[in-house]
C-alpha cells in the first residue's frame, strides 16, 4: 500500500446554528457539514486554503482515515509536504457539499420534522447554497480571508461562486476543468442520468431507503453514462482498444463481449457502494441551474470578482471544454482581474485533473508561491502620537511585537516605534511616544511583490515594512521574519 504523505486523518462536523436560507426561498435547519483539515492554521490565519470537491467527491481530499484504508483521498497527490498545497505551509480545508451522502445534510440526513430520511422532501439546492454553508463553516474556524480557494469540475464551479458571492474572502482562486455556466449538452447528460435513477423500478419517488431493494441499476447506469464523459476517445482507445473481454471471440448475443464494457460496468458496481441515487439527482440539478452570468453576460456576473484568478483547462476535455474556459478568461480581463490561463496537454480528459498530478503540482504552486504583499501581511496592534513611551512597551511586551505603528485618529500611518527606540528613550530620559518615534518611514502597498519588498529592505538595511492603501492608512506590516519562512517554505 503507498503511504500517503499526510497520514491518517480524522474527519470533523461542524454544525450551522442558524437556519440556513436557500436561493430557492426555503429554509433548512440543523445544517451539518462533514470537513477534514490538513496542516496547520498560523498564527494570522492568513494561509488557509478551501478545496472544493467534485460531482461525487468528499470531503476526504487526502491521507487515509485508518491503515486498513486501501486508497487515500480523492487529491492525496497535490497534499502535503512539499507538494502544491504545502501541508508545512498552509492550512488545507475541505469539506462534503450540502446535498451529500458523505457526512453533510442532504436527501440522506433525517428530517427534524418528521424523524426519517428527508428523501425528496429535501429542497432544490444550488451550488451558491453549497458555498454559503462553506461560508459558515470557514467563519466558525475563525479565519476572515482565505489564503487561496481551489477546485475541479463542480468543485470548479464552487470556486467560481466564491469569488462571486464572497469577492472579499480570498486572495487567490484555481479554478480547474469546469465552466461558469452549464451548456445545453452538459445538462442534458445529467438529465439521461437523473431519468436512469427515476426510472428504475426501486426507486418508489425516493422512499428507498427502509426498502430492501434500491435503485442500484438506475444508480450505476447513471454513472456509467457520466463517466464516459470523464475519459476522452484517446484515453479509451489507449486503455481498451476493441480488446474483448474474458473470451476469444465476440460471443453474438447481449453479453460483456469488450473490455470497455466490463469497465463501465465495475464503475458502475463499485459506485452504488459509496454513493446515494437521491443525492445524484439533488447535486447534478444543482450543477445544471449554475450560471454566473448577469443578463446573459458572463463579464457582467464577473464584474465584482477581486481575487487573482488561474484558470486551468485540459486539451481533451470535452464535457467542460476549452472554449469555456476561454469565455471565463475573456470575461476576467474585461474586469481587469489579475488572471492566466494554462491548457493542460493530456490524453486522459476530464479526469486528468485527478490523475495527472505532475502537471498539477507544477502549475498550481507556481501560481500559489507568486506572492504579493497582502498574501503574507500580518495585522499587529497600533498606537497614537500622543501616547507615552510606557504605554508602547506595555503593548510590546504584552503582544509579543517588535514594531509598533504610529496612527493619526483616522487610521494614516504617522510614524513607527521600535524596540530599539524604546531602549534609546529610557537612556535619553524620554517620556513622551512622539520624541523617540521614527516620523521618516518607509512603507509598501499590499498590491506590491514580495521581491520588490524584499530587495527595499535590503537596501534600507530595515525589518519590517507597514502595509498601508492609497489614502496611507495602515492595514498591515510584513517582516524579515515572513519573508525568509515563505522562502524556506
Amino acid at each position: 500500500m503507498q503511504k500517503s504523505a499526510v497520514g491518517i486523518v480524522e474527519p470533523k462536523d461542524f454544525h450551522i446554528k442558524d437556519d440556513l436560507k436557500l436561493k430557492s426561498g426555503k429554509t433548512l435547519s440543523d445544517v451539518s457539514l462533514r470537513y477534514e483539515t490538513y496542516g496547520e492554521l498560523n498564527k494570522a490565519k492568513t494561509n488557509a486554503i478551501l478545496v472544493c470537491h467534485a460531482l461525487t467527491g468528499d470531503a476526504h481530499v487526502a491521507g487515509r482515515h485508518n491503515l486498513d484504508e486501501k486508497k487515500p483521498g480523492w487529491w492525496d497527490g497535490l497534499v502535503g509536504p512539499g507538494r502544491a498545497l504545502d501541508t508545512d505551509k498552509y492550512f488545507i480545508i475541505c469539506s462534503n457539499v450540502l446535498g451529500g451522502c458523505t457526512g453533510s445534510t442532504g436527501p440522506t440526513s433525517i428530517n427534524p420534522k418528521t424523524g426519517k430520511e428527508y428523501a425528496l422532501d429535501f429542497p432544490v439546492i444550488t451550488i451558491e447554497d453549497m458555498v454559503n454553508a462553506q461560508y459558515e463553516l470557514v467563519k466558525y474556524l475563525g479565519i476572515d480571508k482565505l489564503f487561496c480557494v481551489i477546485g475541479g469540475s463542480m468543485g470548479g464551479m464552487q470556486t467560481l461562486q466564491w469569488a462571486v458571492s464572497y469577492p472579499e474572502m480570498m486572495h487567490k482562486i484555481v479554478v480547474i476543468a469546469t465552466a461558469a455556466r452549464s451548456s445545453p449538452q452538459q445538462i442534458a447528460f445529467n438529465e439521461v442520468g437523473r431519468q436512469s435513477i427515476i426510472h428504475d423500478p426501486f426507486w418508489n419517488n425516493g422512499e428507498y431507503y427502509d426498502k430492501e431493494n434500491k435503485p442500484d441499476t438506475g444508480l450505476a447506469v447513471a454513472r456509467m453514462i457520466a463517466h464516459i464523459t470523464y475519459l476522452s476517445n484517446k484515453s479509451m482507445a489507449e486503455k481498451f482498444g476493441r480488446d474483448l473481454q474474458d473470451k476469444e471471440e465476440v460471443s453474438y448475443d447481449f453479453s460483456i463481449d469488450y473490455q470497455v464494457q466490463s469497465y463501465l460496468h465495475h464503475q458502475g458496481e463499485t459506485f452504488v457502494e459509496r454513493f446515494d441515487a437521491n443525492c445524484y439527482l439533488y447535486i447534478t440539478k444543482a450543477v445544471d441551474y449554475f450560471d454566473l452570468s448577469e443578463n446573459g453576460s458572463l463579464i457582467e456576473g464577473f464584474k465584482g470578482v477581486k481575487a487573482s484568478v488561474k484558470l486551468i483547462s485540459i486539451d481533451s476535455d470535452w464535457l467542460y471544454p476549452s472554449v469555456q474556459t476561454h469565455e471565463m478568461l475573456t470575461a476576467f480581463q474585461a474586469n481587469n482581474v489579475d488572471v492566466s490561463y494554462t491548457e493542460l496537454k493530456s490524453p486522459k480528459g476530464h479526469d486528468a485533473f485527478l490523475l495527472e498530478d505532475g502537471p498539477m503540482n507544477f502549475i498550481i504552486s507556481t501560481f500559489l508561491s507568486d506572492n504579493a504583499v497582502e498574501n503574507l501581511m500580518e495585522t499587529i496592534p497600533t498606537i497614537s502620537k500622543t501616547a507615552k513611551v510606557k504605554e508602547a512597551a506595555e503593548i510590546m511586551f504584552n503582544e509579543h511585537v517588535t514594531h509598533l505603528p504610529v496612527v493619526s485618529d483616522e487610521g494614516v500611518l504617522i510614524g513607527i516605534v521600535t524596540a530599539w527606540d524604546l531602549s534609546k528613550s529610557i537612556i535619553n530620559g524620554c517620556g513622551d511616544l512622539e520624541d523617540v518615534m521614527t516620523k521618516d518611514v518607509h512603507y509598501c502597498k499590499p498590491s506590491d511583490s514580495i521581491e520588490d519588498i524584499a530587495s527595499t529592505m535590503k537596501k534600507y538595511d530595515i525589518s519590517c515594512l507597514p502595509v498601508v492603501n492609497d489614502d496611507l492608512i495602515l492595514e498591515g506590516i510584513i517582516t524579515t521574519d515572513q519573508i525568509s519562512r515563505l522562502i524556506s517554505n
